[in-house]
């Protein structure tokens, strides 16, 4: 007798698996807790095994379903594939999608991934630009979407999620340590000013170390210990890390991103918005940002 696995149960596994509990995976396939929990029963059912191991407090995959996993991506990435290539509505052109650079990852791969499975005729071109660039270009209508990082949310805009604003610098620094403080910037980081007043309400002499209009060099410059910078935690530039100053550098107030919609009735905008929201939904698609 042939048995045939149900590819809506596996959906809802995988999201899931992703999402890291029925509750948000309910929220991201639009579906009730109860019905996913059904399908989650049903699919545990038909192949006689136990997937999650519901005794933690969180929920955790188990041997089997770890096992399962691979298997059901690829078994609903095939699925998606031959749907979108032979049934969907065709939508051709271009989206332009504005993200900073300190913000690309770890949402942003995850992003493109899940679009180009559902638009496969749409190409996306990634805009990395600050926030003060972005917010322009979207005001004019040159950019179809954008994330950004502020304090703050504009009228039209829609936050995503709250992170600290921290302190970096390399491995086992001690630029942090120095006074007058070393700090680094680019001339159009959002972060920049707000810093430098506080450092000035705290009484902390600074210097402008490395003044850039390149991440790269920023980047360089902490990670060889020549000065400090900030980032929203979750995102930090590869050789930083968080500065465990003991407040001896101000506290930093936290900070939004925000995401800005140029059509939200375009259809395939209304996809990119929902993938992102989603994405910033998921701990497990963006581990580095729910666990701060």
């Amino acid at each position: 007798m042939v048995r045939n696995l149900d590819l809506t149960a596996l959906r809802s596994f995988v999201a899931v698996s992703d999402a890291g509990g029925v509750t948000r995976a309910a929220g991201m396939l639009n579906l009730t807790q109860s019905a996913v929990s059904m399908q989650l029963k049903r699919l545990e059912e038909s192949l006689d095994v136990a997937l999650l191991d519901r005794t933690a407090r969180t929920i955790a995959l188990t041997p089997a379903g770890e096992q399962l996993l691979g298997y059901a991506r690829s078994m609903l990435a095939t699925n998606d594939e031959i749907l979108n290539r032979l049934t969907a509505t065709e939508f051709e052109g271009e989206l332009k999608l504005g993200v900073p650079h300190d913000i690309i990852y770890p949402v942003i791969p995850a992003v493109l991934k899940r679009f180009a499975a559902e638009f496969p005729r749409m190409q996306v071109r990634l805009i990395s630009a600050p926030t003060r660039k972005l917010l322009p270009m979207h005001g004019r209508g040159e950019v179809d979407l954008i994330l950004t990082t502020e304090e703050t949310c504009g009228p039209d805009g829609q936050v995503l999620i709250e992170l600290p604003l921290i302190w970096i610098g390399a491995e086992d620094g001690v630029a942090w340590r120095r006074r007058p403080l070393p700090v680094a910037f680019c001339k159009n980081c959002i972060f920049r000013s707000g810093v430098l007043q506080a450092l000035n309400a705290d009484g902390i002499d600074w210097n402008m170390a490395v003044d850039s209009d390149h991440d790269s060099a920023i980047e360089a410059a902490v990670s060889a210990d020549l000065a400090v910078h900030v980032s929203l935690k979750g995102c930090l530039p590869p050789h930083t890390v968080p500065v465990e100053h003991g407040g001896l550098l101000p506290a930093l107030k936290p900070q939004n991103i925000n995401l800005y919609v140029l059509k939200p009735e375009d259809q395939p905008s209304q996809a990119m918005a929902r993938i992102i929201q989603q994405c910033y939904d998921a701990p497990r698609l963006a581990p580095q940002l729910l666990t701060a």
